[in-house]
């Protein structure tokens, strides 16, 4: 198969940088990406669905849209390459009862494998009469629709499109109708077996492009630009075929800044100079599995050889609040729970920090346990509560703050997030984690 060739740029080689740059992998083309994420979605429908409609005791689940207000988990569901629920596509996962679910698709233009048609045309009142009929002859018991107060991947269902439904059940099988929140936030947390190298691959583009935009080839200390900067990484992704989720933030921090020891936010835009402190935030998604980064940078002052120790200290720090989170990973354990026993370690070893670390998967911002907002240290927020669960990915976010040697009353802010994944007994970081500072020369 072909491959999308991502060689570093020669002056990254240079021997000062190697070392502190991570490998960049060689993804597949964009021609060969919908074979492999089709094979991965037949696997996570033959094997996983059925156990997690078990497990949420639903022996119907219903997905439905519209072309252009499709539903969140919609493209999830589906073979690719496709852009839209053509006119309106009706998914119907029907639980038998040896266990197994049968995949049917009730839509115009049928989808193919790994579905069968159920019914194919081109008048819409027929195709939801054709829905009825089809459910009134399976005739579930608890039939899921994707409605939710807290998670908004799981409230796709829209108001026209429920009104539809209710129009074509058949009598007494309104009452039939559960949230399948439930299985919607199981079926978007899950990580399958045959996800796991893909996702570590876009984990070390993330970084890579890091290595690359925190270096001279992208920046020169008093002409480059943070915004430049941002273009940079956008660029290089959507180069690659790899569309961003948000587009990539880049701060400086400096002495003399309003950061202190309980700051939520430092940084701000503008001219990189030299001794700046630089962070930034990206994100991308690669065969439907998405990613979050951030990591930290220093432009070297002149005269200097090396990251000054106080900074070096600061970020071994953040590593260490890192271990604490991770340490807390415990089957079972809420969100919650696992946000203030970090809390409670960090605060027990003196390191300001804030937690604020979420799942990853087909959402940037996926569902499944929250551990903390940045806005946010109690817990009780939606989310807190849900469970961790074994074959889970997240990304391990959150900052330390640390004073600085020559900054005065200035302290520096170590904003850190790698994405990480958990196996049911402890959580590793699939393409590494930032231990060394970034450098610009």
């Amino acid at each position: 198969m072909s491959r999308i060739p991502l060689m570093l740029p020669a002056l990254l080689l240079a021997p000062a940088l190697a070392a502190a740059t991570p490998a960049m992998p060689t993804l597949l083309a964009p021609r060969e990406r919908p074979a492999v994420e089709n094979r991965i979605l037949e696997s996570r429908l033959e094997t996983l669905l059925p156990a997690l409609m078990a497990e949420t005791k639903l022996d119907m689940w219903l997905v439905l849209s519209r072309e252009y207000a499709e539903d969140p988990v919609y493209f999830t569901l589906v073979p690719q390459p496709s852009f839209a629920a053509r006119r309106t596509t009706l998914l119907v996962f029907h639980r038998k009862p040896d266990g197994t679910v049968e995949r049917l698709a009730v839509n115009r233009y049928p989808l193919g494998a790994p579905y069968s048609a159920a019914w194919a045309g081109g008048d819409l009142d027929e195709q939801w009469q054709a829905l009825g009929k089809l459910i009134a002859e399976r005739d579930p018991k608890r039939i899921g629709v994707n409605t939710s107060r807290d998670w908004a991947i799981a409230d796709g269902l829209s108001q026209g499109l429920r009104e539809r439904l209710l129009a074509v059940l058949p009598d007494g099988y309104a009452q039939r109708l559960v949230s399948a929140e439930d299985l919607v936030v199981r079926w978007t947390e899950t990580r399958t077996a045959d996800e796991l190298p893909h996702h570590a691959q876009a984990m070390a583009v993330a970084r890579a492009v890091v290595a690359e935009a925190f270096s001279n080839q992208v920046i020169t200390p008093g002409k480059t630009t943070t915004d430049d900067v941002s273009w940079y990484i956008r660029n290089r992704f959507e180069a690659m075929g790899l569309p961003v989720w948000f587009h990539p933030d880049v701060n400086r921090q400096r002495a003399g800044d309003e950061c202190g020891r309980d700051s939520t936010f430092c940084g701000s835009e503008g001219l990189i100079e030299r001794g700046d402190v630089l962070h930034t935030d990206v994100g991308f998604c690669y065969l439907k599995l998405c990613t979050d980064t951030q990591e930290m940078g220093y432009v070297l002052r002149e005269g200097e050889t090396d990251v000054p120790a106080s900074l070096k200290a600061a970020l071994a720090t953040g590593n260490r609040w890192q271990d604490l989170l991770t340490g807390n990973f415990v089957a079972g354990r809420s969100g919650d729970a696992i946000l203030a026993a970090t809390r409670a370690a960090a605060e027990a070893e003196g390191i300001p920090s804030s937690t604020y670390s979420h799942p990853l998967g087909f959402f940037g911002h996926a569902a499944g346990p929250t551990i903390g907002m940045w806005d946010d240290q109690d817990g009780g927020t939606p989310g807190g509560e849900w469970p961790l669960h074994p074959r889970t990915a997240y990304a391990i976010e959150g900052n330390v703050r640390a004073p600085v040697e020559d900054w005065g009353d200035t302290w520096v802010q170590v904003k850190l997030e790698q994405g990480g994944y958990f196996d049911g007994e402890k959580l590793t970081y699939p393409a590494g984690r930032q231990t060394e500072w970034h450098v610009v020369r």
